[in-house]
């Protein structure tokens, strides 16, 4: 139990969010929150990535902050997503897995932003299963949605486009800016499904990357001593992508992992979708890859890095196309004067692993799932050019959004604003760790909970297995080497095991152990 000063003071701290933390201009901002679904920090260039060039983002991040330690609460799709709208843990908005449908119910930011004044839109990726409240106008992708000639749900009512869903989406957007009322400040989510799986590029990318050799990680080979339940992963470049619905090659004999069942058939369905001429332009774009597929015979690690190039070339493609959204939905709130007044948020739900620890996909609590970017753009508000090293996560995203829009913050909401953060006050008192809990079944993953400094990290893998990792981050960044069983850091792990039922207990997560 929390001591009863350190009850006092929570209850004072939630009571004092309740407040914006400064005074907020006449003119209340636009907001624009972007999100893409898995996109890695590795790919992009802002962050310091050699695989691709994102100059849209570069730009975003030259003219506002760029968060260097971010990260999420719980790494997979549909519970970041709940995340982001409650500033809530997913173990009290409801959304602990992607099975779960969202309340929508509850209070989440853009309730509070319409009460406040807020013409409220969303439009691309919903993945909740439940309808959209909170929002003037809503136009969501179904599930995980298409990447070509993509259905929709328009307010209720099913729709569908013809082309590419990246583009469908930032056409959408940039629509509905212009047709809302200009005297109403508004807030845009524009979510992506792109960079998802099974990373489809837009036609005009499909020779794009092909030239390029990209060397395997460094933790590619990773033989996963120390932590033996990544044995039973499934998530392996090596033997986990799927021929025809990953890698792209239509190959009726290729072996399907017992995993990937389900991937013959997805495919089928995602080519059905093309027209005549979409369909001639893709095998064309892929007709070198496949007849090399065809002519050549690879086993062991050539295989493993044939694949790894595959994968690497449409999940760069796929990010190519993000990026050129973004540099369009900029260019346009620039055409139309909205620039100034705009506070713009880039993220993605998650991160995601490319090739590291031999791995695609999200879920773990390792650096690579972990954090995600964040990008925040307000000029003459936040400086130009910054950076932050503070630990922040996506729950402090939605405080943070209201915060900037001059209206109360619930106090259900577990998240802080990051405004002292990006106005350059207040950084000493920031948290000094973050907590961390991924519950899904499923791909071999155990369950697991953990603890992040900016120092270390510790996390226990608690279901079906019982097995705590500590990592020392300064010294071992990429995360190889388990120091949990060392006798040089038994102080430090009683340290952290006590800071973690701390933050378990502030954040009211029933899983203690």
């Amino acid at each position: 139990m929390l001591a009863a000063g350190a009850v006092f003071a929570m209850i004072s701290c939630q009571d004092a969010r309740q407040k914006s933390s400064e005074e907020t201009p006449a003119e209340k901002p636009n907001i624009v929150v972007i999100m893409t679904d898995d996109h890695a920090i590795q790919a992009i260039s802002s962050y310091g990535s050699e695989l691709v060039e994102t100059p849209h983002l570069d730009e975003l991040a030259d003219e506002g902050m760029l968060f260097n330690q971010a990260t999420v609460t719980n790494s997979i799709c549909a519970p970041s997503r709940a995340v982001l709208l409650t500033g809530k843990y997913s173990h009290l908005n409801g959304v602990a897995t992607n099975k779960a449908r969202f309340d929508s119910s509850q209070m989440t930011f853009p309730k509070v932003l319409q009460d406040g004044g807020y013409q409220t839109a969303i439009i691309g990726k919903w993945h909740l299963k439940s309808q959209p409240t909170g929002f003037d106008h809503w136009n969501i992708l179904p599930g995980q949605g298409h990447y070509y000639n993509p259905d929709f749900i328009k307010e209720g009512k099913d729709t569908s486009y013809q082309g590419y869903v990246t583009n469908i989406i930032t056409r959408l957007s940039k629509k509905w800016i212009k047709s809302r009322e200009s005297e109403k400040p508004f807030m845009l989510m524009m979510h992506h499904k792109a960079p998802h799986r099974n990373w489809m590029p837009a036609l005009s990318l499909l020779e794009s990357f092909e030239k390029r050799k990209f060397p395997v990680p460094e933790t590619f080979y990773d033989s996963y001593e120390g932590r033996p339940h990544l044995e039973n992963q499934k998530l392996t470049v090596a033997r986990h992508l799927d021929y025809q619905y990953d890698l792209k090659m239509p190959c009726d004999t290729c072996p399907v992992a017992p995993i990937n069942s389900w991937a013959p058939y997805y495919y089928n369905l995602a080519m059905e979708r093309m027209t005549k001429d979409q369909k001639e332009r893709w095998f064309d774009g892929y007709e070198d890859d496949i007849e090399a597929f065809r002519d050549t015979t690879l086993d062991g690690r050539a295989l493993a890095e044939w694949k790894y190039q595959r994968y690497m070339e449409d999940y760069l493609r796929c990010i190519v196309s993000v990026d050129k959204s973004i540099g369009r939905l900029m260019d346009y709130l620039e055409s139309a004067g909205l620039d100034e007044n705009t506070l713009v948020v880039y993220t993605s739900d998650q991160g995601f692993f490319l090739g590291e620890h031999g791995l695609f996909d999200k879920r773990y609590m390792y650096e690579e799932s972990f954090r995600t970017p964040l990008i925040m753009k307000y000029p003459g508000v936040i400086p130009s050019g910054d950076k932050s090293n503070q630990l922040v996560q996506n729950l402090d995203l939605a405080p943070t959004l209201l915060d900037f829009a001059g209206v109360n913050i619930p106090g259900s909401m577990q998240g802080r604003s990051m405004r002292p953060l990006l106005t350059g006050s207040g950084e000493n008192s920031w948290r000094d760790a973050v907590y961390y809990h991924f519950s899904e079944k499923g791909w071999g993953v155990a369950s697991h909970y953990g603890i992040r400094t900016q120092r270390y990290k510790l996390i226990h893998f608690y279901d079906p297995v019982d097995q705590w990792e500590l990592y020392d981050l300064k010294q071992d960044p990429l995360e190889m080497n388990n120091l949990y069983d060392q006798p040089a850091y038994q102080a430090k792990i009683k340290h952290l095991k006590k800071r973690l039922k701390e933050l378990q207990e502030k954040y009211r997560d029933p899983i203690i152990k």
